[in-house]
């Protein structure tokens, strides 16, 4: 029996998530909730092995980001569908970015989406045209064409090193590393994806494969 978990901040998806998962007679669903947070306590509290599957909605109504929810989600154990009417390339990047494993739009049958759970619980990938679709057409993604000592920099100070200390790990004077970081935001800014403060830019480089996500976080601008 295939271990579910449903979290969107819409009762009727979650309502009807779980009617059809009770139908389908292979999964149960062990939590529905409004948000992530919501599920981790319910799992500490309740000292309830992890979900197998988690399936949850791009954007909630509580100010946290992809990033943050499917990060958290895979780091707990549990393998994350994004459901979703993935009209936001970006953020479907982003949530790809972070470890999910695949998306199902809103629109779809809703046997597509017990078919996805099915996929991902037996350890298969997700083979969804509309999704990659929406990633390769998304040109705010577009490569920030980063040279290679930019890329060096944006990831160790990313990673939470202060700006001197990138400098001297590189042997590069200050005002070099700083005028390197200064080009990065321009880059970034140019496709329209802004990083002006140091965690916009750990999460630009988390994207862009610069920085692993177990990377740890980055600390407050120089």
């Amino acid at each position: 029996m295939t271990r579910v978990a449903l979290i969107d901040d819409h009762e009727s998806v979650r309502l009807g998530l779980e009617a059809a998962c009770e139908r389908g007679g292979t999964e149960t669903v062990v939590f529905s909730g409004s948000n992530v947070t919501a599920y981790l306590d319910w799992r500490r509290f309740s000292r309830a092995a992890p979900a197998d599957v988690v399936v949850l909605d791009l954007t909630l109504g509580d100010g946290t980001t992809v990033t943050e929810n499917v990060s958290n989600l895979t780091f707990d154990g549990s393998s994350v569908i994004i459901h979703s009417v993935a009209d936001r390339p970006s953020a479907v990047r982003e949530a790809l970015a972070a470890g999910a494993a695949g998306v199902v739009s809103k629109s779809s049958p809703i046997g597509d989406v017990i078919a996805a759970i099915r996929t991902v619980a037996d350890g298969e990938p997700l083979n969804n045209v509309e999704w990659a679709s929406a990633v390769e057409g998304d040109r705010a993604f577009a490569d920030a064409q980063l040279s290679a000592r930019e890329r060096e920099v944006l990831r160790l100070y990313a990673a939470g090193l202060p700006l001197k200390a990138v400098a001297d790990r590189l042997g590069v004077a200050y005002s070099t590393a700083k005028e390197n970081i200064t080009r990065v935001r321009v880059k970034y800014v140019e496709v329209g994806r802004p990083a002006p403060t140091k965690v916009d830019l750990l999460r630009r480089a988390m994207e862009d494969g610069i920085l692993s996500q177990s990377t740890g976080g980055a600390a407050g601008d120089d």
